[in-house]
């Protein structure tokens, strides 16, 4: 079971700081891509204007650590566009989660990202998956939410996300499977048993105080389930 640690960044200053808790320690991250729209929640690059992703797109620079870390971006924006997805290619993603609920109709970008990096769908956990049939031999995973509201950390867990994962194996076998939101040491072992292939951690990873001790003691544990 993979351990993809994720952040949920205010700015790219924060972005910077838990990066270097995970070189070494980790070789994907997930980034929570927020326009404040699609979710309440704004992020970075969306919170305010920022040179960094500018001087990113423009290809001057990369993302933090990009020699060492692969980079998921989960982009929880509304109505995404052909243009967000050349943007977030450009950003050197090695994967990208659209979501479901954001679009009537993700082909457009799907068709943009085929071949070119991992595609994933995210659901939440009361979704219908039948609407996942349309793109279902397009993707590589799909992102099944453990929290009721997406684009914020420290939720409480849902507990029929377990009964969505079996349902979701059953309809799309040859798929990847990811839970983001509301893991923990105490639900990751029932995850792991459901057949979960992914497990993208945000604060259990993190803890409060961000210190590298902390970070890696986390992860390692994480890892023996």
């Amino acid at each position: 079971m993979e351990i993809i640690p994720a952040i949920l960044p205010k700015n790219f200053k924060e972005i910077e700081e838990k990066i270097e808790l995970l070189i070494n320690n980790s070789e994907m991250v997930q980034i929570d891509i927020c326009d404040g729209k699609f979710v309440p929640t704004t992020t970075w690059p969306y919170w305010k204007a920022d040179e960094n992703f500018e001087s990113i797109l423009r290809e001057e620079r990369g993302m933090p650590a990009w020699e060492n870390i692969n980079y998921e971006f989960d982009l929880m924006i509304n109505n995404p566009t052909v243009d967000d997805a050349r943007k977030w290619l450009s950003a050197g993603a090695e994967r990208i989660v659209l979501h479901l609920a954001s679009s009537k109709d993700l082909n457009p970008i799907i068709e943009i990202l085929k071949g070119l990096v991992e595609i994933g769908i995210a659901i939440n956990n009361n979704a219908n998956i039948e609407d996942l049939k349309k793109y279902s031999d397009k993707i590589q995973f799909i992102q099944i939410m453990g929290i009721r509201k997406a684009g914020f950390q420290r939720q409480k867990f849902e507990a029929n996300t377990v009964d969505k994962i079996k349902e979701v194996k059953i309809m799309f076998p040859n798929l990847k499977i990811q839970v983001d939101g509301g893991v923990s040491l105490e639900n990751a072992p029932l995850l792991k048993h459901a057949g979960v292939d992914t497990l993208i951690i945000g604060s259990a990873i993190f803890g409060r105080d961000n210190s590298i001790e902390e970070v890696v003691d986390n992860i390692e544990q994480f890892k023996k389930i």
